[in-house]
């Protein structure tokens, strides 16, 4: 009888830890003192850490103290009852930001203790986003062809005119002829940013190395417009390669790298650049049956003052901006250009802390997401 008894309780014990693993959301469990004592499968694809490591860990060293998570822990440990919020930002030293919807309960069984359930926050948000950004940037591509048409050639003439006239024109009325130039070229110059939404030609894209891309990028940086900004880097040396193309994505970081770097020009500016893999991320694409696979997540992050509220939402779209010369098509640009590369690109932002993400494909030379050990990157 005793061995039946012993038999049930090893299999309900062995049930209970293979359904815990077998959950697709992450689940930890706190004490009081929010030392952690149970970690999922879950939790270590989610945090990208290891259960070995977490299960040694507080919680205060994972989580930055001030984050939300934390006064929501605080909040169910004093309520005794299930709280619940969505969307918030999972910020850590340890952990690369990202948003996650969580639950967290009190355990009948386990006095002063927590269960945390976290998952990330669904994709489908980011597919709206970038199906707007889409929008708007095929928006400004048939404005541009417009203006290309309409205005160029008219600005050719006039700009022609304004130089027959120079020629016998009195000194005063040669610095009109010249201010005449400098508009018309300035309009030109719109216009010609304004065409690069309208190169619909294929895409040539192959095998990119993201380090070298953001090495490149980092440089240029460093000798131009972020010469006083402090860089830290946390790099996956293992990630597969990116099927890309390399000009492209340089413009992207590029422009990235200068918004981070104008948006604190103080002696504390700091520019963060991450990389890292995440595992099982398909994304269903709307009206297709496909299913994306975007594991390469790049993060730039900075510690300016942040995106004013009224602008997240239309920060990718055209025309805005939050700089007084700016033309607010950079981002636009760069929304199109992860678009062309099956990507997605998403900002958080909140004073002290921008994190633009960008998730990118593998190269299909990568078996199944997982880098093939006879290539060479």
């Amino acid at each position: 009888m005793s061995t039946t008894t012993e038999r049930s309780g090893l299999n309900n014990e062995l049930g209970t830890k293979f359904l815990l693993e077998a959950l697709p959301v992450a689940l930890v469990v706190v004490d009081k003192a929010l030392h952690i004592q149970l970690v999922n499968a879950a939790t270590e694809q989610l945090l990208g850490l290891s259960s070995g490591f977490l299960l040694r860990q507080n919680l205060y060293d994972l989580i930055d103290e001030d984050a939300a998570i934390i006064s929501l822990i605080h909040q169910a440990s004093k309520q005794d009852h299930s709280v619940a919020e969505f969307g918030l930002a999972l910020t850590g030293p340890k952990l690369s930001t990202q948003k996650v919807d969580v639950r967290i309960t009190s355990a009948p069984e386990i006095p002063d203790h927590l269960v945390i359930s976290l998952q990330e926050c669904s994709m489908a948000q980011q597919m709206d986003r970038q199906l707007a950004q889409g929008r708007a940037a095929r928006s400004v591509s048939g404005l541009a062809t417009v203006l290309a048409h309409e205005i160029k050639n008219p600005l050719s003439g006039i700009r022609g005119a304004a130089q027959l006239l120079e020629q016998s024109a009195s000194d005063q009325d040669r610095e009109l002829t010249q201010l005449i130039c400098v508009e018309t070229d300035r309009i030109r110059d719109l216009v010609n940013r304004m065409e690069l939404f309208s190169d619909d030609r294929p895409l040539q894209r192959g095998p990119v190395n993201i380090h070298d891309v953001l090495g490149h990028v980092h440089k240029l940086a460093l000798t131009g417009f972020a010469s006083e900004i402090k860089f830290e880097e946390h790099y996956d040396p293992s990630l597969p390669p990116v099927f890309g193309n390399r000009d492209q994505l340089i413009q992207v970081f590029l422009n990235l790298i200068k918004n981070a770097s104008e948006a604190n020009q103080s002696s504390q500016g700091k520019i963060m650049l991450e990389t890292s893999y995440k595992h099982n991320v398909l994304i269903s694409v709307t009206g297709s049956h496909d299913r994306l696979q975007l594991p390469i997540v790049v993060v730039v992050k900075d510690n300016g003052p942040g995106i004013p509220e009224e602008l997240k939402q239309s920060v990718f779209e055209p025309f805005v901006t939050t700089k007084p010369r700016g033309t607010g098509l950079g981002l636009a640009l760069v929304a199109k250009i992860i678009g062309d590369h099956g990507g997605i690109i998403e900002i958080d932002s909140s004073p002290r802390s921008t994190s633009v993400r960008v998730f990118l494909p593998v190269h299909p030379s990568v078996h199944g997401g997982v880098p093939n050990s006879d290539l060479e990157y």
